[in-house]
């Protein structure tokens, strides 16, 4: 199809599906070559190009005084069809050129529309791009021709698959489908898509392929038999499909003989307006198929043109067109023969109406190829506009010339090209990127199966690459037609989503989308979904029992507020407030031979000492601060050796007065004064002053959270910092102990009424016992135990000492006051009862 004019477009275009003549030589004339199937949707594209072209030569205000002519070629879905016809336009056909008004030769073309093949197109643009001579294609997609150094001169009016795939990718992410099939077809179109998906799946972690397969180019039953069967083995319920209707037909067909059903399918651009696939016999299978898809548009009397075509018989009729296609197109539509007509065959007339019979070809409401081919026109005229109007001495090239119609060259279209920026009447701009790409907008396309069984390929979204991240993907799901039961979109996961608290643990040999959900350990947390790894809590918190947050973890110290607390607590003021008790009644009898005896005032400190060691118990109650660890063990220490040693002094006073009480023994009583009494106590306590002060400058006790005994729990306790100054501390007590003790064993067999030393004894007998046995308790009681172990042991000896050297002073005091006398504490007249 050719039309003359003053600049020449040329154009590739898929009328038939095939060449019967094997020889595609360049030596073959055009008129030996014979395409048959018919293709009437890429015999309507073609008339687009010519309808865009006349359209501009109409418009007064783009390219004026210069008329556009176009020379279109048919491909016949053949490579070296394309490949010869693309020369052609490039080079002409004709032996020789007469430049004259009377030429009647084809002239070289300055750009091309087409071709709609990828692999077409980078053969053919690989070899004009040498030439620099533009190419702009409606329809390949495939992402290699984005390369500018190895195709510096070829332009797409449509989206690179590069962002096809990332289109798709939002939609699998969208639904959450991370296990999917993919096929694709055996050509540069299908390998590059399935590189670049593969590719955005890793990249993105958006999915794994559960399968790959490559459809077979030819005929290949058993091949389609393998592949439909691993498709309906697999777990997968989602089948990407890059891939055009001529590879789709033989694998639905073997789809439908295996009866597969229950799959999602998405479509890549070249089969989702597939119409041959539009029947209600496949649908049971591929209805509410999701496909990506060309942006539709609108072109403004486009219908009116498609309608005036008519056959005639001249060799071209007023629009340019060659009377075989139209002949050939008029003969498809109503079946009938204008040669060789018979065995029920009409003839055709010519005068048919094209309005009920070609309805495909007269269809304009979803416009995308064709709408692809009315923008690639526009770009090329748009370039040619800029080309002419350039200002001499002001141009582009060099030495600042310009291109005119007597010397353009297709290499000066290229630069024009590259800066072509218009909106289409139907309000989409219009530009190329640094690659030659186009601006990446698709429209998102679903098969909804009516109830009257017909097909519905309806528009539910829009995928639009010049919005914001997370923008892209407009997806107006109430509307999309979902082929399952619960009408709900399937899921497709190879493992199901690790919930937070979990952990994904990848299954040895599978894709990572196949994994085990592994609980968080005690003291980790996740809490988002698909955690690629547990998160370790901080020192001072612990995992909840659902493993999703840090919590606090327990704090764990002796406190008032609970029930043992609260217990030693009330024993120990108890034994303050009888301490107390016991010394107002020795204050209040002070004066009786039972007070007095043995040196009252130590009697007293005694006493005091006692009360002291009450209250410090107290010190081990409460969270341990730092003051509290110092003075707990220091206070209790010293408390302690005060009382023992006052203990220690009276058993010595005991033993010194018995002996003084003998024959000559008055000598020994000058050492056992209350002047000397008092400076024993005051040295022997000193000592463990001292060394409650060196432990304490040189490894003060300080508080310390304890994470050892239970992790979900933090004891609060007091560490002694020095081992040693702890032992020497508690050494020391056991010193003083043990010698009152000894002392006291020594003197027990004194008169009865005479000394104390049996009370003593028992006492230091009771005082040793439960130290002896505090040790190994207090090592094995972990945090706040040890605690109650040292609180019940200091309460113990101390109560041990209280009554049973007090007790039955206070019940002669109290009960028996008749023995409350000098004669009866010194045995000389024993009372009778």
């Amino acid at each position: 199809m050719h039309l003359e004019g003053d600049v020449v477009l040329g154009g590739l275009f898929e009328v038939h599906f095939y060449s019967t003549y094997p020889d595609l030589s360049f030596t073959t004339k055009p008129h030996q070559l014979v395409c048959e199937g018919f293709d009437v949707a890429g015999f309507r594209q073609a008339q687009t190009m010519a309808f865009t072209i006349e359209e501009i030569n109409k418009n007064p205000h783009l390219l004026p005084n210069v008329t556009l002519g176009y020379h279109l070629y048919d491909n016949c879905l053949q490579l070296g069809v394309a490949f010869r016809a693309a020369l052609s336009l490039a080079s002409g056909t004709e032996d020789e050129f007469l430049l004259d008004k009377d030429c009647r030769g084809s002239p070289p073309v300055m750009g091309i529309v087409g071709d709609p093949g990828s692999t077409h197109s980078i053969a053919v643009s690989s070899v004009l791009g040498l030439f620099r001579v533009p190419m702009v294609s409606y329809y390949a997609t495939c992402s290699c021709l984005s390369d500018r150094k190895a195709y510096p001169s070829f332009f797409r009016t449509i989206p690179s698959d590069a962002f096809q795939v990332r289109a798709m990718l939002q939609i699998l992410r969208r639904f959450g489908w991370t296990w999917v099939g993919l096929l694709v077809s055996d050509d540069d179109y299908g390998r590059h898509a399935a590189r670049s998906f593969l590719q955005g799946l890793a990249h993105d972690r958006a999915g794994c392929p559960a399968y790959h397969e490559v459809l077979p180019g030819h005929s290949a039953p058993d091949e389609y038999r393998r592949i439909v069967s691993v498709v309906r083995a697999s777990t997968a319920r989602v089948v990407v499909v890059f891939s055009n209707q001529g590879y789709m037909l033989p694998l639905l067909d073997e789809v439908v003989s295996q009866n597969v059903t229950g799959l999602q399918w998405i479509a890549s651009e070249a089969w989702t307006i597939a119409i041959v696939l539009h029947t209600p016999r496949l649908m049971p299978y591929v209805g509410g198929t999701l496909g990506i898809a060309i942006r539709r548009g609108e072109i403004p009397a486009l219908k009116d043109f498609l309608s005036s075509l008519r056959p005639d018989k001249h060799p071209s009729n007023q629009h340019g067109q060659s009377m075989g296609q139209v002949w050939q197109f008029w003969e498809e539509v109503f079946g009938c023969r204008f040669e060789h007509a018979g065995l029920g065959v009409p003839v055709c007339s010519g005068q048919e109406a094209l309005a009920p019979q070609a309805q495909l070809y007269l269809d304009v409401s979803d416009l995308r190829a064709e709408y692809n081919i009315y923008k690639a026109v526009y770009t090329l005229a748009h370039a040619l506009h800029s080309l002419l109007r350039c200002v001499p001495g002001q141009g582009p090239f060099p030495g600042r010339s310009c291109a005119s119609m007597d010397n353009m060259e297709p290499w000066q279209l290229v630069y024009y090209l590259e800066r072509v920026n218009f909106t289409t009447g139907f309000g989409d701009r219009v530009l190329f990127d640094e690659n030659g790409d186009a601006l990446p907008i698709y429209d998102i396309m679903n098969w909804a199966w009516l109830p009257d069984g017909s097909v519905k390929v309806q528009n539910v979204g829009a995928v639009d690459e010049s919005l914001p991240v997370g923008e892209q993907l407009i997806l107006h799901e109430d509307k999309i037609f979902w082929n399952f039961k619960d009408k709900k979109p399937p899921k497709s996961v190879c493992s199901e989503s690790c919930p937070p608290g979990t952990r994904l643990a990848n299954r040895k040999g599978q894709p990572v989308c196949c994994f085990d959900c592994i609980p968080c350990s005690d003291g980790e947390v996740s809490n988002h979904t698909d955690s690629t790894e547990c998160s370790v809590c901080p020192e001072d918190y612990w995992s909840d029992p659902q493993r999703t947050q840090c919590i606090p973890k327990t704090e764990e110290f002796l406190s008032y507020s609970e029930p043992l607390g609260m217990s030693l607590a009330a024993i120990s003021l108890l034994g303050a407030v009888l301490t107390a008790v016991v010394m107002a009644i020795f204050v209040r009898h002070r004066n009786t031979p039972v007070v007095r005896a043995n040196n009252s005032e130590l009697s007293f400190l005694v006493l005091l000492s006692l009360k002291l060691c009450f209250l410090c118990s107290l010190l081990f109650i409460g969270r341990p601060k730092l003051w509290a660890c110092q003075l707990r063990h220091a206070a209790f220490g010293i408390s302690f050796v005060l009382c023992v040693s006052c203990i220690l002094v009276k058993t010595v006073v005991v033993l010194g007065v018995f002996r003084a009480s003998k024959p000559g023994g008055e000598t020994h009583m000058k050492w056992f004064g209350a002047r000397h009494q008092r400076g024993t106590v005051l040295a022997l306590t000193s000592v463990q002053t001292a060394i409650c002060t060196g432990w304490l400058l040189l490894a003060s006790p300080t508080p310390h959270k304890n994470t050892h005994y239970q992790s979900d729990t933090m004891v609060y306790e007091c560490v002694v910092g020095s081992v040693a100054g702890f032992a020497a501390l508690l050494g020391y007590i056991a010193l003083l102990a043990v010698l009152s003790f000894l002392l006291a064993f020594l003197a027990r067999n004194l008169p009865d009424n005479f000394n104390e030393a049996k009370l003593i004894t028992f006492s230091m007998l009771i005082f040793c016992a439960v130290w002896v046995a505090f040790v190994p308790a207090y090592i094995s009681s972990p945090g706040k135990y040890a605690d109650v172990v040292e609180i019940f042991a200091i309460l113990a000896s101390s109560y041990g000492l209280l009554l049973a050297l007090f007790g039955p002073k206070c019940y002669i005091i109290l009960l028996r006051p008749e023995r409350n006398t000098k004669k009866a504490i010194m045995g000389r007249a024993a009372p009778k009862t």
